[in-house]
C-alpha cells in the first residue's frame, strides 16, 4: 500500500493527454483502488467508490475544475448496453474516463484507448502494465 501514491502519480503521468483508460484485472486486483488514489491526487472533491450497482461515478473537483468519470462495466451483458447510458456523451465529452470491466464492451472501444492491466503477484503485490 506505501506504493500506492507513486503508482497512481505515475499512471496520472503516463495518461497525459489521453482521456479513456481501460483498467483491467481480476476481481480483487486493485482497480477501484488506484482509481480511488488517482482522484485523491486530482483533489476530487469526493472520494472515489466503486461504480458497480451505478455503472458510472461522476467526480468534480472544486479546486481544478476537473470532472473524471468513472465506470464499471461488470454488470452490463452487451455494448448495447453501454450505448443505453450514452457511453459516446462521456467519452465525447473530453474528461477523463476511467472504465473497469471494459472486457465487456471491448468491442465499441475507441482505438485510442489507454489499456493498464494490473495483475496481483505472488506475493500480493500488484503489477500494473500499461498497454
Amino acid at each position: 500500500m506505501e506504493d500506492l501514491p507513486r503508482a497512481a502519480a505515475k499512471l496520472l503521468d503516463a495518461i497525459g493527454d489521453r482521456r479513456i483508460v481501460a483498467l483491467q484485472g481480476k476481481m480483487g486486483a486493485g482497480k477501484t483502488t488506484l482509481v480511488a488514489e488517482m482522484m485523491r491526487l486530482l483533489k476530487m472533491d469526493d472520494e472515489a467508490s466503486s461504480p458497480t450497482f451505478a455503472i458510472a461515478n461522476e467526480y468534480h473537483s472544486s479546486e481544478t475544475g476537473q470532472t473524471v468519470y468513472h465506470f464499471d462495466f461488470y454488470r452490463l451483458e452487451s455494448s448495447a448496453e453501454a450505448y443505453d447510458i450514452g457511453i459516446e456523451d462521456y467519452w465525447d465529452s473530453g474528461n477523463l474516463c476511467l472504465m473497469e470491466w471494459t472486457e465487456n464492451i471491448k468491442d465499441i472501444l475507441p482505438d485510442d484507448t489507454l489499456f493498464v492491466e494490473i495483475e496481483e503477484q505472488p506475493d500480493r503485490t500488484r503489477l500494473v502494465s500499461i498497454k
